[in-house]
């Protein structure tokens, strides 16, 4: 099974790369996006990472509330996205 975490406030500059890099140590990744805006194509702050099942809990214990690239990070289980009308 894969779960998805939600990375939050990230530095502008982050790639998905990054997040791979810096997750992998905790676990298996599956994939890592970082969320930008469309008009803009600037990142929006946030990401989502993909990780095996197994290693989800001790990665967000590993990595919520830890400092990357300067600023403290969120990461927890991502929600379901809500319909749009």
């Amino acid at each position: 099974m894969v779960r998805t975490l939600y990375v939050g406030n990230l530095p502008w500059a982050t790639k998905a790369e990054d997040l791979q890099e810096a997750f992998s140590r905790y676990g298996e990744i599956i994939s890592a996006r970082v969320i930008t805006d469309r008009e803009t194509g600037r990142s929006r702050g946030f990401g989502f990472v993909e990780v095996a099942d197994d290693d989800a809990d001790a990665i967000i214990a590993a990595m919520n509330g830890t400092e990357f690239n300067g600023r403290t990070i969120t990461v927890n289980e991502a929600r379901a996205r809500d319909e749009r009308p």
